[in-house]
């Protein structure tokens, strides 16, 4: 039988007003002005609703739709429409490699893969079979489209792979409703408004900023930032790589009033960079993960007033032997996973209503005060990357040794991978050939940044790798050679980030 706590909550939601995402976009559905901007032009909120329901009527007695959505209408009048529909999204990434994206789909099992056509070709080459332009899934309207339910499935994310094997996590309807709801207490956000979400939207923090738009009646920019600002945005998404680019353009725009941060914190000083290129915002940091979604966040108003480690409204946390466990209405409900025969979700919340994705941190005076997820997994870029695979893939190089994985500080990314290898002294390694090796098995986000050859790794009196005394050699590293000469004992080669 289900806990007092899960009949509790769903009590809570029985007894609240608050609509679903789709049917909040509808409320706009009459209005002339645009709703998305994209590099190609842009779209009303009547034509685009339009679209959202022709789609949504061939989608309906779909179960799942795979959708690696780009920074277009297309992507998001399909993402709506699923919706609208009750049909589940399998939410793709272009960080996935070909095996992982088969298993993505051997667990999700979606009857459509949906992609702009530019897409096709990665897909094609992952191992994809047919595949659908957003514009192809369009029929005539309806009036038989089922209303989807709080429980349904919405979406089920595919985390980016560079943790291990992908996981596929699974929300329901009513945990985004949620998170809607709390977006619309903390950001005043409405018609007339215009909300930049300038990164790929196969990153749920920008698909989330699009969707929340729309929800809102703002008018939605999925173009660059750089671009996008000309327009002047009242709202802009973003994660730390993004602002540091905003913040070394030399661009000024007085138009932007929240800027909506997550993934790893940004420098004291890269955050006052960008309150310079934009002096009139409040910037808020989220933190939260794909199977928690918001738990807290840190706000820096532009008269100088901050706040941090503030609980979203609605959220528990406890902390046992220094992890983090959180309980709110905004949880996932679990990885969607084979057992045997048959696809079922595990590892979801427990029985309590609690969950903990392996972060550490303290409460004071009610405050949440992070302290990372341990030393062996890093945020590069908005993206969770695993030093394990790294050391790994670098092992199965022959003629390396030992390797050793740390994540180096980056003003731009947050956190960057960078590797220590020993080889043996007979054999002859080029650096071209272990960057060849690394590409094929590594995600974009896991290669090192710099690889350098040691003579010893740093061990502790217990034999582990003394990651912190790696990380003090490699933090000193320049880039020396050539990147096809053979690889010599204290050499170095760094890539420059992305």
């Amino acid at each position: 039988m289900p806990s007092w706590p899960a009949v509790w909550m769903t009590l809570v939601w029985m007894t609240m007003t608050s609509e679903l995402l789709a049917a909040r976009v509808a409320r706009h559905s009459d209005r002339p002005e645009a709703a998305v901007v994209d590099a190609t032009g842009d779209i009303t909120y009547r034509e685009f609703w339009d679209r959202v329901t022709c789609t949504a009527t061939a989608l309906v007695g779909t179960r799942r739709i795979a959708v690696l959505p780009t920074s277009d209408i297309g992507s998001l009048v399909v993402v709506v429409a699923a919706m609208r529909a009750g049909v589940s999204v399998v939410l793709l990434h272009r960080h996935l490699l070909a095996d992982e994206f088969a298993d993505a789909m051997a667990v999700g099992k979606p009857s459509v893969i949906a992609a702009h056509p530019r897409q096709h070709g990665r897909l094609h080459g992952w191992g994809a079979g047919h595949v659908s332009a957003p514009d192809d899934l369009a029929s005539g309207p309806t009036e038989t489209i089922p209303t989807p339910t709080p429980n349904s499935e919405l979406l089920v994310g595919v985390t980016s792979g560079t943790t291990g094997p992908p996981k596929l996590f699974m929300r329901n309807q009513a945990s985004w409703a949620a998170t809607l709801d709390r977006s619309d207490a903390l950001f005043d956000l409405g018609p007339g408004d215009r909300v930049s979400a300038p990164g790929t939207l196969d990153h749920t923090h920008f698909l989330y900023g699009a969707l929340h738009g729309l929800t809102r009646g703002a008018t939605v920019d999925v173009r660059k930032a750089a671009v996008a600002l000309e327009d002047d945005p009242t709202h802009l998404y973003s994660v730390p790589t993004i602002a540091w680019d905003i913040a070394r353009s030399g661009v000024r725009s007085t138009s932007v009033r929240e800027v909506l941060s997550s993934a790893a914190r940004w420098p004291q000083s890269g955050r006052a960079a960008l309150a310079t290129a934009l002096p009139n915002a409040t910037m808020t940091h989220f933190y939260g993960a794909s199977e928690l979604s918001f738990v807290s966040y840190d706000r820096s108003e532009s008269n100088g007033t901050e706040v941090n480690g503030q609980l979203f409204d609605g959220v528990e946390v406890e902390i046992r032997n220094e992890l983090l466990h959180v309980r709110s209405d905004m949880l996932f409900d679990g990885y969607l996973s084979r057992v045997g025969d048959r696809t079922t979700l595990t590892n979801g919340p427990d029985e309590n209503g609690w969950m903990t994705v392996g972060d550490r941190g303290t409460v004071e005076d009610g405050r949440l005060m992070l302290l990372g997820r341990g030393n062996e997994t890093i945020v590069r870029a908005g993206l969770n990357v695993e030093l394990a695979p790294i050391e790994a893939a670098l092992l199965a190089v022959p003629g390396v040794l030992e390797a050793g994985v740390v994540g180096l500080p980056h003003d731009r990314t947050g956190e960057v991978p960078a590797a220590g290898v020993v080889v043996a002294q007979d054999d002859s390694i080029s650096v071209a050939r272990i960057r060849r090796h690394l590409s094929a098995v590594l995600p974009g986000p896991s290669l090192p940044v710099v690889l350098a050859v040691v003579d010893s790794l740093p061990h502790t009196p217990r034999g582990k790798l003394d990651r912190q005394a790696l990380a003090a050699t490699l933090a000193t590293v320049r880039t020396v050679g050539s990147p096809d000469a053979p690889v010599t004992t204290n050499q170095t080669v760094s890539d420059p980030p992305s």
